[in-house]
């Protein structure tokens, strides 16, 4: 599917922004960037591979393999007519070294392989910007693309500190999506991070660990907790104590908010950026 308009051209699950698109994502990952930092979250970027193995010990591959996006290199040296299929758009399989490398799914993936087998503090936050890729069963303009930008607020150390993050940065989404006057939803997804097996199944049953923010039935928006899982797959300390570290995060995806804005002001920019700059005055 691919669509065209003034701000951005869509192909197969890929985007052009064109130069309004591009402000409008520049103000937003400022915005809730910002929301971050003034509490306290430490700006990092993170690798935009990562190792396929480091990933599978985090269940990735069990949960969500229909939305993988893996890559590999070539074999060298090309033999004549070895790599011919490129130009319609295919490698050989003869052609192709194993992959070993992973485009995330997620941000936040690289902040627990970032911290494994260290010790945080009882009160870290992290917030990074990922460019993440995702193998969907279709694309939808800027709703539901293949490779897009995600703004992460990511929380670890104490069980405590982990469930303030969630309060905080939702009452923080509520608070903007009202500012501008877009109308969210939040409800409870099921799609944990972790296994659907076992004990950790049963206890998503008992107290949810996802909820989206839902503009028009697409998730522009999630809060994420994920108790110790990540502590304890990552060997990520709590502290001076050799507790597992419990995370959470918060998740904005940044040109689903794009065309949420689009949707609720029909495309007017000026309206637009007018309702974002009011709701940034409003919500910090």
């Amino acid at each position: 599917m691919s669509s065209r308009n003034s701000a951005a051209t869509t192909q197969n699950g890929l985007a052009v922004l064109g130069p309004e698109a591009t402000e409008l994502l520049t103000t937003l990952d400022e915005t809730f960037r910002g929301w971050g930092e003034r509490r306290g979250a430490l700006h990092l970027t993170m690798p935009p591979l990562l190792p396929i193995e480091e990933l599978a010990r985090l269940d990735v591959y069990e949960n969500f393999p229909h939305l993988a996006v893996v890559a590999s290199t070539l074999t060298p040296p090309p033999e004549l007519g070895h790599h011919a299929d490129a130009a319609a758009g295919v490698f050989p399989p003869a052609s192709l070294n194993p992959a070993r490398l992973a485009l995330p799914s997620a941000a936040c993936y690289g902040v627990y392989l970032h911290y494994k087998d260290q010790p945080v503090p009882e009160e870290t936050t992290v917030t990074v910007l990922g460019r993440c890729y995702r193998n969907e069963d279709h694309y939808d303009g800027l709703r539901r693309l293949l490779g897009f930008h995600m703004r992460e607020v990511v929380a670890l150390g104490s069980a405590e500190h982990a469930q303030n993050h969630l309060k905080v940065f939702g009452n923080l989404v509520t608070a903007f999506a009202e500012a501008c006057e877009v109308a969210v939803e939040k409800q409870v997804a099921s799609d944990p991070f972790y296994d659907r097996a076992g004990s950790r199944a049963l206890l998503q049953q008992l107290s949810p660990v996802k909820h989206e923010f839902v503009y028009r039935g697409n998730a522009i928006s999630s809060v994420n907790t994920h108790r110790n899982f990540f502590g304890e797959r990552c060997s990520i300390q709590q502290g001076g104590s050799s507790e597992p570290a419990f995370t959470s995060c918060v998740a904005f995806g940044l040109e689903r908010w794009i065309a949420a804005l689009e949707n609720r002001y029909d495309g007017d920019w000026d309206r637009i950026f007018s309702a974002v700059e009011h709701a940034r005055t409003e919500v910090q």
